[in-house]
């Protein structure tokens, strides 16, 4: 494996280690020839899913295209690179159960503001800008409006639960 700092392609595994429910192995490495460490995963091969943009053209999935994405549209909310890697993960595992080996952008697009949502609204609306094109303030406001009425369904949702389990609360003042 090649360094990332040096031309060289001898390192040392440190450590090795299981991630993603075992499907693919994280190792840290060391250059031998500088001492910088690095890490390295090893992943599973899976059969390649195309994606169709939007101007119709076709590529396969890229996992790191997809984390880029959303890294930017998680910066300063606290979210860690663990939760990232971990909502990549799950959507390639959604998208390599597929029948289907064809996705298109928009329903990549959902898939990560499906999984955002709960974590981070911040996060949910700059992705959202991004991936739904927004041209204007009125694309914001609209998709605050949804976002607070899945919201109060949700809290609407737990109350219901809550009282059928005998569980009382005080009211909202």
């Amino acid at each position: 494996m090649q360094c990332y700092y040096s031309p060289n392609k001898e390192s040392r595994v440190l450590e090795s280690r299981s991630t993603e429910a075992g499907q693919s192995i994280r190792r840290r490495r060391e250059c031998l020839r500088c001492k910088h460490r690095f890490t390295t995963y090893e992943r599973l091969e899976f059969v390649p899913v195309t994606v169709i943009k939007q101007d119709a053209r076709r590529e396969y999935f890229d996992r790191s295209k997809l984390l880029r994405g959303i890294i930017h549209a998680c910066q300063k909310t606290g979210l860690t690179p663990e939760t990232l890697e971990s909502i990549v993960d799950d959507i390639e595992s959604q998208l390599q159960t597929r029948s289907l080996r064809e996705v298109t952008t928009a329903e990549i697009g959902e898939l990560v503001l499906v999984e955002l949502r709960p974590l981070s609204e911040v996060a949910y609306v700059r992705f959202a800008s991004v991936y739904r094109q927004f041209q204007g303030i009125r694309d914001f406001v609209d998709t605050l409006h949804q976002l607070n009425e899945v919201r109060s369904q949700e809290s609407h949702e737990d109350r219901l639960e809550m009282s059928r389990a005998g569980v009382t609360m005080p009211l909202d003042s």
